[in-house]
Formats: structure tokens, sequence, C-alpha cells
């Protein structure tokens, strides 16, 4: 696209409703947040155990920034891989039932980084169609084959692999709980197809690391998948768990071979020793706060027993993600913008994250709120105008 044509593709996008603006947030993260002088009551972070400003985790980060300074200084092959970068990685390995862990400087950047480092031209992944963009991108950079399935449809995926050859290698990748949808993957049966074909299994579980599982390690603890099931398993920590950055989880081999190949890893700056610092705090409230995840749970039933209630049509998800789907993106916008003026931030998603004609309110719920807080956001959701 040439520089001319600028102007009118970002007129295209305001005439379609698409355009994108951003809002300046004057305080920190929450369940209420400051908005150009007004406190608007937040369902749109993800933030979903209450950690982005616990107490314990900007202690941590003000210590650890303190010893190491604020900035890194260098990649971890460099000399940017501190003590605490080396301490949480062996503390992520331990939580998640794993031999190593590798941290990343973004979620976006581990899930190039992985598919890039592990699958070469000749090669094949298998994606399902409402994967992360960053998941899709991963595939498609990675110079493998790439083929993607219907949601949620194994059967589907059977179809599309059987034309892989035997000399291929595949990767089967799935996000865990599908960020738009708020549903979960069937990973037990994603694992099955795996073990058969001898394919990796990469799974991002993002939306349910820290909320999902027994002790909080995702929805793959709590279908109970090994290792040997899951061999790649990602996880943000920018979501549950309150501070920034990513990490992949698998055995000695798998994390020995990405740190000498995954180039989003190798060529970029480590994250600050302080995030890293702030991070392991959290694990532990993540470890120890059981009640967070309990009470996350209680929320998200108050709200879909009152959604039913007021006949509004929810999509199919247990998680803290509880998506309205009104159509067009027109409709998206008037909504959010009613609830912005009833206080409640509720973000309108629209294409392209998500498909044409499901444009949506993207409800999310936060361990931090209260019972009369989802009250408050079914009576505005009643007098909605249609």
């Amino acid at each position: 696209m040439k520089p001319t044509d600028l102007p009118t593709k970002l007129e295209s996008l305001k005439q379609a409703k698409l355009y994108r603006r951003r809002k300046t947030t004057d305080s920190a993260q929450g369940i209420y947040l400051q908005v150009a002088g007004q406190k608007l009551l937040n369902f749109c972070s993800n933030d979903y155990l209450g950690l982005a400003s616990h107490p314990e985790l900007v202690t941590a980060f003000k210590q650890a920034a303190d010893q190491y300074g604020v900035g890194s200084g260098a990649a971890h092959l460099v000399c940017g891989h501190s003590r605490e970068h080396q301490a949480l990685e062996e503390e992520l390995a331990d939580f998640t039932g794993r031999d190593r862990a590798l941290l990343f400087s973004t979620g976006y950047m581990a899930n190039l980084g992985v598919i890039a480092g592990l699958m070469n031209k000749g090669d094949v992944v298998y994606e399902d169609k409402l994967n992360h963009a960053s998941l899709l991108d991963g595939g498609l950079l990675s110079g493998a084959k790439f083929k993607r399935y219907l949601h949620n449809d194994l059967g589907n995926l059977q179809i599309k692999m059987q034309g892989q050859g035997a000399e291929q290698q595949a990767m089967i990748i799935t996000d865990a709980v599908f960020s738009m949808d708020g549903d979960c993957a069937d990973l037990t049966g994603l694992a099955d197809i795996a073990e058969q074909s001898d394919s990796y299994l990469m799974v991002d579980d993002a939306h349910g690391f820290g909320v999902l599982g027994k002790t909080g390690a995702g929805l793959v603890e709590q279908c109970q998948l090994s290792q040997q099931q899951v061999p790649l398993l990602v996880g943000t920590l920018g979501k549950a768990f309150g501070t920034s950055g990513a990490f992949v989880a698998g055995s000695e081999v798998m994390i020995e071979s990405l740190i000498q190949t995954a180039r989003t890893y190798i060529y970029t700056t480590a994250l600050p020793p302080a995030i890293a610092a702030a991070t392991r705090a959290s694990l532990q409230r993540v470890i120890h706060d059981q009640w967070r995840r309990e009470k996350l749970q209680s929320l998200i039933a108050r709200f879909q027993t009152g959604a039913k209630q007021l006949d509004l049509s929810l999509m199919p998800s247990q998680s803290a993600i509880q998506p309205i789907v009104l159509g067009s993106s027109e409709k998206a916008i008037q909504a959010s913008d009613y609830l912005l003026q009833q206080g409640l931030w509720v973000g309108a998603i629209r294409p392209p994250t998500v498909p044409q004609g499901s444009a949506r309110l993207r409800i999310t719920f936060s361990a931090l709120h209260e019972e009369q807080h989802i009250d408050q956001l079914l009576t505005a959701l009643e007098t909605m105008p249609q």
C-alpha cells in the first residue's frame, strides 16, 4: 500500500465501524479505572485474579529494581539473564510439572519463537481456526505448510491430517481457553491425536494459566495432561499473574533446543529483572490464594444466572471471558458506548479480531469484583437499547 493510500484506508475503517481508538488510564490496574476524569467499573481487563496492583508484587518489583536497576541491559544469551530470571524459570517449571521453563519478553514473541524455532519448510502445522493471532502468525512465518481446522472440531482436524506425509514433522497448535469466545479446547482429544500421529502438541494456556486447575496451573493441569502428552506448554504472565512476559515449559531437550533456535528469544532484550521478581511474588499468591479462583467462579456463576433471567444470549463459556454476540460492529460500539455512559467499561470486539457478523461485548471478570458489581452490570445490560 502506497503512503498516499493510507488516508483512504483509515477513512474506510471509520465508515465500517472498525476504527480503533485508545483510551488513556490515569490509575493502576484494578476493578476501577480513572479515564478522562471519569471513574469506570472495569469489565474488560485480563487481570483475572486481581494481582496487577497487589502490594506484595509492587514491593518485590521495587526491591529488585533497587538491586538490579530498571533494564536488563541485553538479551538473555549476552548479559541480561539475572538470578531473578533463573529462579522464576525454575519455579515455573516446578509449578507446571515440566523439566524446564524458558522466559520470553511477550506472549506474542513466545508463540512466534517456539513455532518457527521447531518447524521448518516441509513440515506442517495444524491450527484451530479461532487461535490467537500470535499462534496463526507463528504458523505462517515458520515456513511450514499451514492448515487450519474448524473450531474445536477434532474430526475436521483428522481429515486435514490425512494427507500428511510420513516424513513430515507435524505440530498441532491450540489455545487452551479461546480469548474471544471463552470456551476451552478439547485438550485430551488433541493429545490423543498428537500421540497417534507422532505430532508435537503445543498449547497456549494464556487465559487458563493461574485461573484453571487445582493449583492454578491452567487447563493442562485441569485435564491432567503430562509433559509427554503436551510437550509444549506456553503461558503468559500479563493476565492472571498480573505482570508481563511469557514462558514455554517442556522437556530438557525441548527447552535447550529453543534456546538455540528461537529467534524471538535470542535476539531481544530480556525482561527487566524486577518484572521477574514481581512474577515470583505473583506465583506465590496464585499457589496460596485459592480463594481468588473460587470467588471468580462464584462471580461467573452469578453473572450467568442473571444473564439467563434477562434472556441474554451468552456463548458456551465457563471461563472469566463471557462474550455477548451482537452481530454488527455498529451494534457492538453502541452497546459499549451506552455502558460507558453508565460508568462501566466493556470492550466492543469487532472484525478482524472476531469473524464477520460476530461483533460482541467481551465481558471479563476479576476476583476483586464483588456481587454488587455483577448486579450493577446486569442492570445496565437490561436497560441497554436493542
